[in-house]
């Protein structure tokens, strides 16, 4: 699927960086459709995930004070180019999304 991610992994010294934006609403369910005046339900990713071949080197835990489409970056030691990056997310109400793409 991967619609809602844009993953960059580039390696450099022996510390892979990571950057992904994720399309998504992070609605908090506090907020009122204008026209309707109705409360809009919660819908916020729950869980971020990201794997180096395999193998898990960071999980967040989000909830609704996360802003709409959220940027992350983040670095991990080790990783070379060519290694395999996955990053999913899961939200509230069991949406969830991954991609996988190759260390530059």
């Amino acid at each position: 699927m991967a619609d809602s991610i844009k993953l960059k992994a580039k390696s450099k010294g022996g510390v892979t960086s990571v950057k992904a934006l994720i399309n998504h609403p992070m609605e908090t369910g506090l907020r009122k459709d204008k026209k309707t005046g109705q409360v809009i339900p919660a819908h916020f990713i729950q869980e971020v995930a990201c794997d180096l071949n395999g193998k898990r080197v960071m999980t967040a835990y989000w909830g609704g004070s996360v802003s709409k489409n959220p940027y992350l970056a983040f670095n991990v030691n080790g990783g070379a180019a060519g290694d395999k990056m996955t990053l999913s997310w899961t939200d509230n109400k069991g949406e969830k999304d991954s991609v996988e793409e190759t260390v530059g």
